[in-house]
């Protein structure tokens, strides 16, 4: 099974200061078709202007994913943490038995542009915690490198679930091969262009597909997030 889903097929929200695209049924968006794959059950990207952002909020047992790609994003939590996140960090935060916590751009001008990720955890009510890592452009070139994990394998980032997250970048001849470990794949598109398993996708595409390899290629100024599934 494959299936590609356009970027114009998602959900879409505009509230000025937000502007927002969701992979998978979220908030007023609702379509029984995209609720989720597998664990994975969020993916927005979201735009927040200078000056803006979400006030503080609270979560329940999810894996909160932070991926930004221009700007910056400041966070706070109840938890005591308060950072700022740049293109090639990456934010886990897991909610467990409850956290509030910001999220705000707070530059004078420029959009904050990122992706906002949730995984459903294996485990439920356990304590709240928060990790943040960098991952260098050299790092995620012309291959997918590991940023998140169950095991925190490879310096990557740990969730309380069977998945695994890769992040890469692909332009002219580089390529990539993947072999799921876990059964199923979701390619997310997060910027330019690339063939993956042949078809030809751009920002905000996305492919599932249970054929057990993927193969990345043909890229033009891509960044592509790849994940594993149970």
């Amino acid at each position: 099974m494959e299936q590609v889903r356009r970027s114009g097929e998602r959900g879409h929200a505009n509230h000025g200061w937000l502007d927002s695209y969701h992979s998978f049924s979220f908030a007023d968006y609702y379509d029984p078709a995209h609720m989720g794959f597998g664990p994975l059950r969020v993916i927005n990207e979201d735009r927040v202007k200078a000056g803006s952002g979400f006030g503080t909020h609270g979560h329940r047992d999810m894996e909160i994913i932070s991926y930004v790609l221009e700007g910056a994003l400041g966070h706070k939590d109840s938890m005591g943490n308060g950072s700022t996140i740049v293109p090639g960090d990456v934010q886990r935060m897991s909610a467990g038995s409850g956290v509030r916590h910001s999220e705000y751009n707070y530059e004078k001008a420029g959009t904050t542009h990122f992706l906002q990720i949730w995984i459903e955890p294996s485990i439920t009510g356990m304590a709240p915690s928060y990790e943040q890592k960098h991952f260098t452009p050299e790092e995620k070139r012309g291959r997918l490198r590991l940023i998140a994990s169950r095991d925190g394998a490879d310096g990557s980032v740990t969730i309380h679930q069977d998945a695994l997250i890769y992040a890469g970048l692909f332009d002219g001849r580089e390529n990539a091969s993947y072999d799921l470990k876990n059964g199923r794949g979701y390619v997310h598109v997060a910027r330019g262009d690339v063939t993956v398993n042949g078809h030809r996708l751009e920002a905000g595409d996305a492919l599932k597909t249970d054929e057990g390899m993927i193969e990345i290629e043909g890229g033009e100024r891509a960044e592509v997030l790849v994940f594993d599934l149970t």
